[in-house]
């Protein structure tokens, strides 16, 4: 049986504008940090690879440890940051929780840092 764990999900869009269109509140800021702060990590930042390449995007937690050479406590935390952030989703499959990335996460960050073209 599949059961589907679903975690709000923050669209940094939805509250930001882009950093070079005008001044950014406090509000906005904060969250804008958070999602930047979840991406900031080399090892976060081998996990958003790794899911991403990995065959049909998503990828078994037991897939990921080994690789990252880090202990299943600690890639469990790294993995939680970035679910929490609303980089990765996670679906729960019988023992084993699998990662896959939100569409148009990473997009709607990195709109935020880029100038429109004026």
């Amino acid at each position: 049986m599949t059961t589907i764990e679903l975690l709000p999900i923050q669209d940094v869009t939805a509250c930001c504008s882009p950093v070079t269109t005008e001044a950014m509140t406090q509000e906005s800021a904060e969250v804008l940090a958070k999602s930047l702060k979840a991406i900031a990590d080399p090892a976060r930042l081998r996990l958003i690879s790794m899911v991403a390449a990995h065959e049909g995007a998503e990828a078994c937690v037991c897939d990921l440890q080994e690789p990252l050479g880090l202990s299943q406590p600690t890639v469990s935390h790294h993995l939680k940051v970035l679910v929490d952030a609303g980089i990765l989703h996670r679906e729960k499959r019988g023992t084993w929780a699998y990662f896959s990335l939100v569409p148009g996460a990473l997009e709607s960050v990195a709109a935020l840092l880029t100038s429109p073209a004026r």
